[in-house]
């Protein structure tokens, strides 16, 4: 069939050759997270979607979640005043069965550890609501309980050039299920954090001044980690080609969370490939 794009949803050790592959075919490409294993391979997928004229989305698909969408409205609207910090906090539990389920996980050459693959979506929140140019990164990872080859546990503290600095918990570690993916924005004249299982609960929202918006209620129910931002995030990607713009998260959006967690296993002697 005549196909106009794809979306790419295999291991993420393939991502890259897939989606160029396909650019080089002339389709347009949405790639699950991470966009690629290496910064090479991520650039190679920018440069090539630029040279043939198509579409390289990225899937961060909570950046459609309504509180983030909240946040990101009060961002804009210079609510916060000078920017302080920002922390995401992802503290989950993925046991052995988990590894055990799909091998590929885990592995420096398919996957990376727990900043790779479930800590990179409120990676990429942080950075976008803090900023995005990072000046400097310092990280540590650990490989305390998964019998992996990558880690389990890691923290990252980033200096933006704003002269911000966000802060990284992540952990596959905790006991005994599932307890928070949370983003905390703190800034001279506003504070907001969006918690709940994914990103989608408004627990804090104070500021100096108050807006209409204010008082709306933002929460999504989710019954799983995943959120609900798949069906916007794949409509501004289908939107993306038929009126021939940008999409929403573009590969270079992709690119600065890939960045901050390749920067720290760097610095932990590691490498995905």
């Amino acid at each position: 069939k005549e196909l106009d794009g794809v979306a790419i949803c295999t291991e993420s050790g393939y991502h890259a050759a897939i989606a160029l592959n396909c650019l080089n075919t002339g389709l347009h490409v949405l790639v699950e997270k991470p966009m690629a294993l290496s910064l090479q391979d991520a650039d190679q997928m920018i440069d090539l979607a630029k040279e043939k004229n198509l579409k390289l989305g990225v899937c961060h698909q909570n950046r459609f979640n309504p509180p983030i969408q909240k946040l990101r409205r009060a961002l804009d609207e210079g609510r916060f005043g000078k920017l302080i910090n920002g922390t995401a906090r992802i503290l989950w539990t993925r046991d052995m069965n988990y590894y055990k389920q799909a091998p590929w996980r885990g592995t420096w050459a398919l996957d990376g550890g727990t900043l790779m693959n479930q800590c990179i979506h409120n990676i990429d929140l942080l950075q976008w609501m803090m900023g995005g140019e990072v000046q400097s990164i310092y990280g540590q990872t650990g490989t305390f309980l998964r019998n992996i080859e990558a880690e389990d546990f890691g923290a990252v503290m980033i200096r933006f050039k704003n002269g911000s600095i966000g802060i990284v918990e992540g952990s596959a570690c905790v006991h005994p299920k599932n307890l928070e993916e949370t983003l905390s924005i703190f800034g001279e004249t506003g504070t907001a954090v969006i918690g709940g299982l994914a990103v989608n609960k408004i627990q804090t929202w104070q500021f100096e001044d108050q807006r209409d918006y204010d008082l709306t209620d933002e929460c999504t129910e989710i019954s799983n980690v995943y959120g609900s931002g798949h069906t916007p995030l794949y409509a501004d990607f289908i939107e993306a080609i038929n009126a021939d713009r940008k999409p929403y998260i573009s590969g270079e959006d992709g690119r600065i969370a890939l960045n901050i967690i390749l920067k720290v296993y760097e610095q932990e002697g590691h490498r995905c490939v």
